[in-house]
Parts: C-alpha cells; structure tokens; sequence
C-alpha cells in the first residue's frame, strides 16, 4: 500500500522560522498554565468532542502503554515510569527502571508490552544509557512487572555512544511477526547512511535481542545485521498500523520535511541525501528533494510541525473517524505555543485526502497520542513540570 505521490501539508499563517527570537525579542504565542478543564470543542467531521485531564504533574512525559486490566504505563523524560489506575496517578514511580542520561533530547522515552504479557508480564523501554565518553546510548532494556515493580532488568540493544546531545530519542513496537522494532535518531551529518552504525535506522529484533534470520541484511557485508531500514532523521513514531499491519513511521525533518513513512525491508528513506525541508538557517537540504533508488514519503508537512506520538482509529466510540490517522504537534513552524492534535484522513491507496487540526485552543505540545482499550483517544502534553494525560471522548 505504499503510494507513489508525496503529499505536502501547508501552512500558510505560519512563518517559518528557526530561532525563538527574532532581533532580540522572544517570539511565540503566550502560553498559560492548563486549566483543570473538562473542554467542549467543535470538531469537522466528529461534531461535539469532551477533553478532560485524567491526571497531570509529571514531568515530560513521552509514552503510554496499556495493560490489559485498563490500566496505563507512562514514561517521564527525567526516567521515571508511572502508573495510572482507575484515573489516578500513583504517587510513587514504578522501581526498576535503568539509570538514564536526560541531558539534550535523552532520557526514558517509548514503552511497549510483550503480546504475550498475561503469561510472561514483560515490559520493553528505550531510554538513554548513560556512558563514560559522549552524551549516551540509545538502549533497548526489558524487565518484568511484578506486583507494580521491574524486576531482571536488563538491556537488550545499545546502540554506539552518540556525541551530541541530538537524536538520543527512540521508539519502540512489535510487529504482526512478532519482532521488535526500534527507532534510533541520526540528525547529525551522514551517519544514517552508514550501514556500519545503528544510528538513524530502524532495527528489528527478536524479543530477546536477538537478530531475526530473514532480517533483510542477515547476510550482507559491511553491514550491521539488525538494521530494518536506514535513511532516518528523528523518529518520534513507530507503530504497527491496526487494519493493514504494516510499521509506520514518522520523522522530523529540520526546518520543515516532517514525514510519514511506510516502512518496507531494507529499503532506505533518504537522510540526508533527500529532504523536502530547509536547514534551520533557511536554506534548501537538497535542490531535488526525491532521487531513484530512495523511498519517498508518504506524507511531508511544510513546515514543520514537529510531530510526535502516532496512533490509527480502530474503535467505535468516533464513527466518523474510523481509520483516521492522529499525529501529535509539538510545534508548527517553529512557533512555541502553537502544539495541537491533527487528524488525516487517507484512502484505501494510503493517498491523503483532507486534514483537520484539534485542540489548538489548547497550545499544548502534544508529545503522544494512543487509543485505549476502551475506544477512546488519550493525549500526553509535554511540561516540565505539570505534564498531563489528557483523554478525548464524543459528547452525547
């Protein structure tokens, strides 16, 4: 179902910009404190939707996953791992979680359950390994919950030290095969071209860490075995899609080139040798943003909108936006305070035919979005210091 035409999302009230200041003043749109809500919002095609805050004062959050009694894992940037039960945030952090490394982008990030958790109750994390030279290692680790504690923790993958403080973050899926893919980040210069490093890849593993025997490069020379696909910048999405169970990513490009990928073995998808962005200085990434023999998007927004945290509408509690596609924004532009939820609506070809941007009243950075177990939409703002789980549910 990979299409064959990029489509571009435009925003034109936006000004790109790349700095948060401007001959010396501080640009942005004003953002204050969130209220305790709920909040009513009118939407295109849903009509009437509710907004509630479910609980709030974490720090950074980055990922939710949902365990199979209803309750909610939540990662905090700063390394902590909260449990939400019966909409209540437990005071005290989940033990057993790695030491990690939060400076720059780093930190505790994405989570994933084992598909066999009701047997073997295991819990998947990519976080930031702190290390003796550099600014860390992006990491696989996995533990066992037990009775609200990870025990035998241990890593599984970790990548090669990094030596900025950029691309540290990394997600986290199974597949329908049952594989684990991860995403690690490769900003910097070439390096997601070079199949010798793991960075700027997806990897694919089994659940053990161990290299499956039809990876596409399995027998390859010069080549790292546990590479899926290379050629990324930041991925900040990995998801399996429910209906087609295909892996779908998404990146952030730099000032603009935002994309959403279908990922296809061993294909590359073009860091940096194609863009559809602009450094942020201003200038093109490339004159030609496609080129034979390197995948092109499925979806490109100019500019940026900084996108975060992915998720495919299965249930039946929003008739009108079965399988639509939910995309978190931590920014448009380049403009601090203007985070919000969009929605894309694609066509049996997987081909973009309208989009709708929610919650802007808000001005939140939207960092996740996940459908829960019982059909309803859950949000993660990204605060330092009040973070909050947010859920979007129909209004009668």
């Amino acid at each position: 179902m990979q299409a064959k035409l990029v489509h571009c999302l435009l925003f034109l009230p936006f000004i790109l910009l790349s700095q948060s200041q401007v001959h010396g003043q501080q640009i942005g749109i004003p953002v204050e404190p969130l209220e305790d809500g709920p909040w009513v919002f009118d939407t295109a095609e849903q009509h009437r939707i509710k907004v509630s805050v479910v609980a709030r004062g974490m720090s950074h959050p980055w990922a939710i996953a949902f365990l199979p009694n209803g309750d909610m894992l939540v990662t905090e940037r700063e390394g902590r791992l909260r449990l939400v039960q019966n909409d209540r945030l437990i005071e005290e952090p989940i033990a057993g979680v790695p030491s990690v490394r939060t400076e720059g982008n780093g930190g505790l990030m994405d989570i994933a359950i084992h598909p066999g958790f009701l047997e073997n109750q295991l819990v998947y994390l990519t976080y930031t390994k702190p290390v003796e030279k550099g600014w860390g290692a992006p990491a696989l680790a996995v533990g066992r919950l037990d009775n609200g504690v990870l025990v035998d923790t241990r890593d599984i993958l970790v990548t090669e030290a990094y030596e900025g403080n950029s691309g540290l973050n990394g997600r986290v899926v199974f597949g329908p095969d049952g594989k684990v893919y991860m995403s690690t980040g490769g900003r910097i210069g070439e390096v997601s071209q070079d199949p010798m490093s793991l960075r700027g890849k997806v990897l694919r593993l089994e659940d053990d860490g161990g290299i499956p025997v039809d990876n596409p490069f399995r027998n390859r020379l010069n080549y790292r075995q546990e590479i899926f696909t290379l050629g990324h910048r930041n991925t900040l999405a990995l998801i399996q899609h429910p209906v087609t169970g295909e892996i779908w990513q998404h990146e952030n490009g730099p000032n603009g080139g935002d994309e959403i990928n279908i990922l296809l073995p061993g294909r590359n998808y073009g860091w940096p040798l194609v863009s559809f962005g602009r450094f942020y200085s201003g200038g093109r990434v490339n004159e030609h943003p496609t080129r034979e023999g390197l995948e092109s998007p499925l979806l490109v927004w100019l500019p940026a909108i900084a996108a975060s945290g992915m998720a495919v509408y299965t249930g039946n509690k929003f008739p009108a936006w079965q399988n639509n596609v939910f995309i978190g924004s931590l920014r448009m532009g380049g403009i601090p305070g203007t985070g919000h939820l969009q929605r894309i609506v694609f066509n049996e070809n997987a081909e973009e035919m309208r989009r709708e941007l929610l919650l802007t009243e808000l001005k939140r950075r939207i960092r996740e979005v996940r459908e829960g177990p019982d059909g309803l939409l859950y949000l993660l703002t990204d605060e330092e210091n009040d973070g909050a789980l947010l859920r979007i549910e129909p209004v009668s």
